[in-house]
């Protein structure tokens, strides 16, 4: 049974910085692309950022460009997502996932193979 862990979620001040986690147990990323989503209170969950394990090409959205970075572990098995500039808007839960894909900008769309249950992050004003 695969599971991915997520940590590193908190509460941080405006402009400040986290780093989240996603640790994979029964598996490793190999052969996957890996991703973050985010869902805000009374919205709908978003796509923020992927990475491709097999070549790291990365994904982001719009909405987090030049702020956030994505990046793999030295272990087969860990994501990062580093998040600076926070604004109070992006208080969400954070969830990992990970599909089956070798084409990154596809990632997305459709359903995930696997997902973490979700840290929370909250941004202050």
């Amino acid at each position: 049974q695969v599971q991915l862990v997520e940590s590193g979620g908190g509460l941080v001040q405006a402009g400040g910085s986290l780093r989240l986690s996603c640790a994979a147990s029964g598996r490793t990323f190999s052969g996957y692309a890996v991703g973050w989503f985010r869902q805000a209170p009374g919205k709908e969950r978003e796509f923020v950022a992927a990475i491709s394990w097999s070549d790291g090409s990365t994904y982001y959205a719009d909405s987090v460009k030049g702020r956030f970075t994505i990046s793999r572990g030295n272990a087969k098995n860990t994501v990062y997502l580093q998040m600076n500039s926070l604004k109070p808007e992006e208080t969400a839960v954070y969830y990992c996932a990970a599909k089956a894909t070798t084409t990154i900008a596809t990632f997305p769309r459709g359903g995930m193979d696997y997902w973490g249950k979700g840290t929370l992050v909250t941004v202050s004003s």
